[in-house]
């Protein structure tokens, strides 16, 4: 699923959508319209309060500090859990990630 904005602040969407061409390994190139339109959404939409504190080490949503600090009690088993092997893999454990709720309610841990 594509992260919801308001996961990083603006900065990290601004560095990101700068260059698309190396997303994390991937080429993630857009027209030109396509760019400026999702640029203008993320920057709309961008993370505020505690989300927007700071840019995370390479505007990776899961290295922010208010990640880190959200999801401190999951056990190191949950992340290498065959439905989860990833901590960006948001929808392994947030049942309504996909439309951008990830209150405590709707948490499900693969065991």
């Amino acid at each position: 699923i594509a992260f919801h904005p308001g996961l990083l602040p603006a900065a990290s969407w601004q560095s990101l959508m700068g260059k698309l061409a190396r997303h994390y390994g991937t080429d993630a190139s857009l027209d030109a319209v396509a760019a400026r339109d999702i640029a203008a959404y993320l920057q709309a939409n961008a993370g505020t309060g505690k989300r927007a504190r700071e840019q995370p080490p390479e505007d990776r949503i899961t290295r922010s500090a208010w990640f880190l600090r959200e999801h401190d009690e999951v056990p190191a088993a949950a992340w290498k859990h065959p439905a989860v092997r990833s901590a960006a893999n948001c929808a392994a454990c947030h049942t309504a990630a996909g439309e951008g709720d990830y209150s405590e309610r709707n948490i499900r841990i693969p065991r």
